[in-house]
């Protein structure tokens, strides 16, 4: 710029607010397990709530049969540090989960939860 002897004036309106940034979602797709164990959270709130009058009826209503709900909602079974692990479980960016509900069969079956953060931990592979 040649200076012509003019100054030039910049305004600056500092009440407009700037642009949000907008937020970066991770990566990934939420492990099957913890998209299950919602669901059978979900099923038993709604059969308390009497949206749903049992277990059968929330498997007509979904489409599925009633061993496979019986499946799902078994998961409520799992001792409470388990269940907070599995929704805790880090979004899979690529190939298979970590874990899957299959290998959480065996733990389920077990009454007791001492028992059961043994076996989940094998599955972990902490142990």
């Amino acid at each position: 710029m040649k200076a012509t002897g003019a100054k030039t004036v910049l305004s600056v309106d500092f009440t407009r607010k700037r642009p949000q940034r907008a937020t970066v979602a991770p990566t990934g797709r939420i492990p099957r397990v913890a998209r299950m164990l919602a669901l059978a959270h979900k099923i038993d709130a709604m059969v308390r709530d009497g949206l749903l009058r049992d277990y059968a009826d929330g498997a007509r209503r979904l489409g599925l049969t009633r061993a496979r709900v019986t499946q799902i909602t078994n998961l409520l079974l799992l001792a409470p540090e388990i269940q907070e692990a599995i929704l805790d479980l880090p979004p899979v960016i690529n190939g298979r989960d970590p874990i899957n509900e299959r290998q959480l069969r065996e733990i389920v079956a077990q009454t007791d939860w001492g028992r059961q953060m043994g076996l989940w931990n094998k599955v972990c592979g902490l142990n």
